[in-house]
């Protein structure tokens, strides 16, 4: 079983960020949310508000959003140009995709692909507001292991360190930055 991170791994660039600018240009509301935006990404930026607190205030956008199914499908149509090739030479049936990303957006995408199994973070699509953890660093290997107890991850793919946990769990780790491929980077 092969488990691959989302974003800058298969999909090139960030799908969140995309999604948010996708947003302001094509539901032009959601410009409506830019002020409450740049207050929670400065007390982020300052350290007084913490991660998860700034993305639901990011994600707050999503009240302005009437149709957000469709709105989320034609989003991701818009985007699948942004998988990557080498993914999709080596895609496996049983690949397995775990994302800081919100799910609804990271699912939609991976039905297209056929990929079946994904984990990422659970936001609620009508409000922006987290109905559990973000899917990040060690969470991700708590969700790994409660969908897949006994599994062995033969192969792991992500572009970012934070990853570690993960990685430390596969037979072999791998390290994507654009369209190479390394070795993940062994702990001194």
């Amino acid at each position: 079983m092969n488990v691959y991170d989302w974003d800058n791994t298969i999909y090139r660039q960030d799908s969140t960020a995309n999604f948010v600018l996708w947003l302001f240009r094509n539901r032009p509301k959601t410009l409506l949310s830019i002020p409450r935006t740049l207050v929670y990404a400065i007390g982020y930026g300052l350290h007084v508000v913490d991660k998860l607190t700034f993305k639901e205030n990011l994600y707050h956008m999503f009240v302005f959003v009437k149709d957000m199914d469709g709105t989320t499908d034609a989003f991701v149509d818009s985007h699948m140009d942004h998988v990557k090739e080498f993914y999709l030479k080596q895609q496996k049936e049983d690949d397995v995709v775990i994302s800081a990303s919100p799910e609804f957006t990271i699912k939609r995408f991976c039905r297209k692909l056929g990929i079946k199994h994904v984990m990422a973070t659970v936001v609620d699509p009508k409000t922006g507001k987290h109905t559990g953890l973000n899917c990040h660093g060690e969470e991700k290997v708590k969700r790994f292991y409660q969908m897949f107890p006994n599994a062995e991850i033969d192969e792991f793919y992500s572009d970012s360190l934070s990853d570690t946990p993960l990685a430390l769990e596969a037979k072999r780790a791998f390290l994507v930055k654009g369209d190479q491929i390394l070795d993940w980077p062994k702990k001194s």
